[in-house]
């Protein structure tokens, strides 16, 4: 094996408690334009197209970067999907054309007692030639989960 390449497996799950019904959260991730207020990279990021077929066997893409600088992209397929309860899909990450990662994901979501949601997120990668690892990706992905919540909260007020 050409030693730059390499591979770096993992697994990482995190959970988070929202202000919201099962059904809204679901909504957060199915609905295009509720994905895109809590979805994706900094502010300040250009972005390209936005294509969200939210359906077994449907894609989702998006791309995006800092202005002139390397453009992130994310190429997902949908494998299972249960209304308001779970959400299993694949997807690679891209660095301009060249991939970084490939991982799948377990997303499930859990009422509570008050009404709003327990959402288990699991993602099971494989880091690609040491350009991001778990340790990123999970960081990232944490910050991503708490900008929907930030959102589903900011949803509730209005």
């Amino acid at each position: 094996m050409d030693e730059a390449r390499k591979n770096q497996h993992a697994t990482f799950t995190l959970s988070r408690i929202y202000p919201a019904s099962p059904a809204r959260v679901f909504r957060a991730f199915a609905n295009p334009a509720a994905k895109r207020r809590w979805f994706g990279g900094p502010e300040e990021w250009s972005t390209g197209p936005y294509v969200l077929d939210f359906r077994i066997g449907g894609r989702e893409q998006l791309s995006g970067g800092p202005k002139g600088g390397t453009v992130h992209r994310f190429d997902a397929l949908y494998h299972d999907i249960v209304e308001a309860s779970r959400i299993i899909y694949s997807y690679d990450l891209y660095l301009d054309e060249k991939r970084i990662s490939v991982s799948l994901t377990t997303i499930e979501l859990t009422p509570t007692s008050s009404g709003g949601t327990v959402m288990t997120f699991t993602e099971q990668g494989v880091y690609l030639d040491g350009y991001d690892d778990a340790g990123q990706r999970e960081e990232g992905t944490g910050q991503m989960l708490d900008k929907l919540g930030t959102t589903l909260t900011a949803e509730e007020a209005a």
